[in-house]
């Protein structure tokens, strides 16, 4: 039993059965000294204030990404403090039902450490507060986690999918590896052309098979959880916006665990380091004096890539 349980069996003997205190403790195994204990802790108002506004104002997020939030506030409390207010607050987030997992190994597809390196293209469907459906395309860089794009619309066709790439493309640059499902609108004569005239490499997962999409995949978990079930969009217009301010916070605030809880942005920053006095482009045959990291499952070197 925990100290507290202790105290509280001590209080429920004392009160139900009339029996000394003496008695009471002797009777659950406790020590004086631990039953006559007060805390001497400070009620730390402020930071109890702080974390529940941040718990209000991101409700999917862990005591973890709160701690990282917090840190960047300036609060000095260790990730342990913060848990255990965390748990004293009620503040735990409701866990989804989890789906069975597959048994076995997969083998990853491996490219090279640095953005531009791979992009996955998958699709996700909600609806207006009118019961009116719509799609949203998004568009992640499989490497730097960042969302490249997330296009809500009531119809996306194949071509609306070739200049949305063009705009990003554009913007970007042109990716080594694009990577999506099998769906119409990524199998139409429009992709097919716009892939060829770019002479882009781009992988179809095996039917049936979306974690070989995994990158894209975790991605629409996120979205999913933490704005489409938390969100009642009202028009397309309010759903563009909203949609457009999440990624933004996505990509420059939001903690990501698999990249040590560092934004995406900061992470792609950090795998373009300068060369002397400016930096080198992504497709420039200049070396670098810096090594770059790796995130989990990637490797450093060039690979082809492999289904699963």
């Amino acid at each position: 039993m925990r100290p507290d349980q202790k105290r509280e069996a001590v209080t429920h003997l004392q009160a139900q059965l009339g029996l000394s205190q003496r008695r009471a403790w002797s009777i659950v195994s406790a020590d004086r000294t631990m039953i006559r204990y007060q805390s001497v802790r400070p009620p730390e108002v402020e930071l109890r204030q702080r974390l529940r506004d941040l718990a209000n104002e991101r409700r999917r997020f862990g005591y973890r990404r709160l701690f990282i939030l917090l840190r960047r506030e300036g609060e000095a409390s260790g990730i342990n403090r913060i848990y255990r207010l965390y748990r004293e607050e009620g503040l735990m987030v409701r866990k989804r039902p989890a789906r069975r997992k597959a048994i076995g190994t997969r083998a990853p597809i491996l490219v090279e450490a640095k953005p531009n390196a791979r992009w996955s293209l998958d699709f996700m469907h909600d609806q207006l507060a009118c019961g009116r459906r719509f799609r949203i395309l998004n568009v992640v860089d499989d490497v730097t986690r960042e969302c490249l794009a997330a296009i809500p619309d009531t119809s996306i066709c194949g071509k609306r999918v070739v200049r949305e790439l063009e705009k990003i493309i554009e913007r970007r640059g042109e990716p080594e590896m694009i990577v999506s499902d099998n769906g119409t609108e990524l199998t139409c004569n429009a992709i097919l052309t716009f892939a060829e005239k770019q002479s882009l490499n781009w992988h179809y997962i095996a039917p049936g098979k979306p974690m070989q999409n995994g990158f894209s995949e975790s991605f629409n978990g996120r979205m999913r959880d933490e704005l489409l079930n938390e969100t009642i969009f009202k028009t397309m217009h309010h759903a563009r916006a909203v949609i457009a301010a999440w990624v933004k916070d996505y990509n420059e605030e939001r903690p990501h665990s698999a990249l040590g809880y560092a934004t995406p942005k900061a992470f792609a920053q950090s795998l373009v380091p300068a060369t002397d006095n400016r930096a080198a482009p992504l497709k420039s045959s200049a070396r670098l004096t810096l090594a770059q990291t790796t995130p989990n499952g990637v490797s450093t070197k060039r690979t082809l890539a492999t289904n699963g």
